[in-house]
């Protein structure tokens, strides 16, 4: 869905007593999350905007005070809490060039026209990515110039130069 939200992150803790909370910062580099304001956060009846009035990273974490939670009993509440952003808030990319998101889902085919399965996820792997692709079996499939051929979001699509028994 084009305009559903996009999870960033994840409540995971309290921080101090002023109603601070740790967050586990799903970006590629920690604290980029804190670019992003309003906040949605995921509660039983749907998402909730709130503002986030400072942050900063700390640690393998990202610490933030939210408005409308002064105390740590009050904070306890968010921790588990998916955090999510708006898609109009991500910065526009250039042509050839996607949000994770976007792929995950999409339909992984090669030329002879053999269905691999579905984008399950993508895995950062330091050399490349990595589509995690979901069919009669799993298959790990490079992110590359070379092994992608073309991506088709219109058709929910993905071709490949991959062979069937790779």
């Amino acid at each position: 869905m084009p305009d559903a939200p996009i999870i960033v992150g994840r409540i995971s803790g309290l921080f101090g007593v002023r109603g601070q909370v740790r967050v586990f910062d799903f970006s590629r580099c920690r604290g980029e999350i804190l670019g992003y304001d309003p906040w949605l956060l995921r509660h039983e009846d749907g998402w909730r905007e709130v503002s986030v009035r400072e942050g900063r990273p700390h640690q393998d974490t990202v610490v933030v005070q939210l408005e409308g939670w002064q105390d740590r009993e009050s904070a306890r509440e968010l921790i588990g809490t998916e955090i999510a952003i708006r898609p109009e808030q991500l910065a526009k990319l250039d042509n050839g060039e996607y949000y994770w998101h976007q792929l995950e889902s999409l339909a992984v085919v090669n030329a002879a026209g053999d269905d691999l399965g579905i984008v399950e996820r993508v895995i950062e792997t330091g050399a490349n990515d990595v589509l995690v692709v979901r069919g009669e079996r799993e298959r790990l499939i490079p992110y590359t110039p070379k092994t992608i051929v073309e991506v088709d979001l219109l058709t929910g699509q993905i071709q490949v130069d991959w062979e069937l028994d790779f």
